[in-house]
């Protein structure tokens, strides 16, 4: 099949691409620019929409295998789908968890039948994510582990993340960091503030978040190891980032649009959509986030979709699972509060949301290269939507976002020249 993409705004910052044009598609590949379409070409008129490399989120919980009440691979891809993403990498923390080839190599064909997008598997650092024990990353790269993480948990055994970073380093994979201290959380169910302190709410802390960000940055150091920081809330990990950045350490870090949108305010309402670990932070921590997406410390936006099945949100706030979706609000929430504020521009959105997750994670992904897969999204800036339960394609709903107006979505996505969406 050919596909002729026309008259769209064509953004690739992996070529500086950013002009109005035309994409053509020959077998499933990037084919050509700015050329007219070809007789039996199927055409896409992206007049007044955004054409720009597959959205990539670098951070989900699919759920699958092990709790398919919340989510499954074939639920967990259309949501990505209807997001605007063509790749996602799936977290650990499947019971079992992802320590094994064979749970890779489950996941790999479970999302090849599901045909929506394409699917990266993230496995543990330690062996059943019991931080003891490393598991088998050679074996588990080799299967076609993206990336290794205990996200969900810690790994705060500082000895076993040295090793894990030294074994990285040989595969030249990343090493995907959850900073939590959990001595220092434990029993908590939101931002230790005001906010907690007036609801008489046990608080967890910044600090947990910052100890064990110095702490990984410190063996991402020694040993020349890639480190990448997950879901970053604090002002605190933000500034240590920036430093070690400086310093020329290979450590990258993401935020997520709930850290950057929502503050622990959020909380007076009991409503546990807002509940999520690292907890959503006061104002001047939004703000720190906020400043280092913009100077270029935070290298990604990611979800970080945690699905829950409306009978576990629906518990006591403080029996309530940590966690929200993520898919398909992202995209939206970044352009109605970054996009149309000024805050960021659509060139350091595609790096954001492209690009630099593909580069971090190392896979041929991110850009509209010539000869490349054909992994495109078309957005339209315009489009408004309030978002409703009804709305969504993941199998949860557990969405801090519902009776938002955003604005901004994906109205076609392809995979490889075919189209999903």
């Amino acid at each position: 099949m050919s596909l002729s993409i026309i008259n769209g705004h064509i953004i690739d910052p992996s070529q500086e691409i950013d002009r109005i044009g035309n994409l053509r598609v020959h077998g499933g590949k990037i084919a050509a620019f700015d050329v007219s379409p070809v007789a039996g070409d199927i055409i896409f008129d992206a007049s007044d929409k955004i054409v720009v490399p597959g959205l990539i989120d670098m951070h989900v919980h699919l759920r699958e295998p092990g709790c398919e009440e919340d989510e499954t691979i074939e639920t967990g891809t259309k949501a990505a789908i209807h997001g605007g993403f063509t790749t996602i990498a799936c977290c650990p923390n499947t019971i079992p968890p992802i320590d094994s080839q064979a749970i890779v190599e489950f996941i790999q064909q479970q999302a090849a039948r599901s045909k929506n997008c394409n699917v990266y598997v993230i496995c543990c650092i330690s062996k059943n994510r019991e931080g003891k024990e490393l598991a088998e990353l050679g074996q588990l790269f080799k299967a076609g582990a993206a990336a290794c993480s205990d996200d969900g948990l810690p790994a705060e055994d500082a000895e076993l993340t040295r090793r894990a970073l030294e074994y990285c380093l040989m595969f030249d994979k990343p090493l995907l960091s959850h900073p939590e201290i959990t001595s220092l959380t434990k029993g908590g169910i939101m931002h230790e503030g005001m906010v907690s302190l007036l609801l008489g709410l046990r608080g967890m802390p910044v600090a947990a978040e910052d100890v064990m960000v110095a702490q990984d940055i410190t063996l991402a150091e020694i040993t020349g190891g890639r480190l990448h920081v997950m879901h970053v809330s604090t002002e605190g990990a933000v500034s240590a980032i920036r430093r070690a950045k400086q310093r020329g350490i290979r450590v990258t870090a993401e935020v997520t649009p709930h850290h950057l949108t929502l503050t622990d305010e959020t909380l007076k309402s009991f409503d546990s959509n807002f509940k999520m670990n690292p907890p959503l932070r006061s104002q001047e921590h939004v703000d720190a986030c906020i400043e280092g997406l913009r100077d270029g410390t935070i290298d990604v936006i990611a979800s970080d979709h945690a699905p829950h099945a409306a009978e576990k949100k629906m518990r006591e706030l403080d029996q309530a699972p940590f966690g929200i979706i993520g898919l398909e609000t992202t995209l939206a929430v970044v352009i109605t509060k970054l996009i149309r504020t000024g805050i960021m521009n659509w060139t350091t959105l595609v790096e954001k949301m492209s690009l630099n997750p593909a580069t971090i994670l190392n896979i041929p992904k991110g850009t509209l290269k010539i000869g490349e897969d054909a992994d495109i999204t078309i957005i339209d800036p315009e489009v408004r939507r309030i978002v409703q339960v009804a709305d969504f394609h993941s199998k949860s709903k557990n969405s801090p976002y519902l009776g938002w107006e955003l604005f901004g979505n994906a109205v076609a996505v392809f995979v490889a020249g075919q189209r999903r969406k």
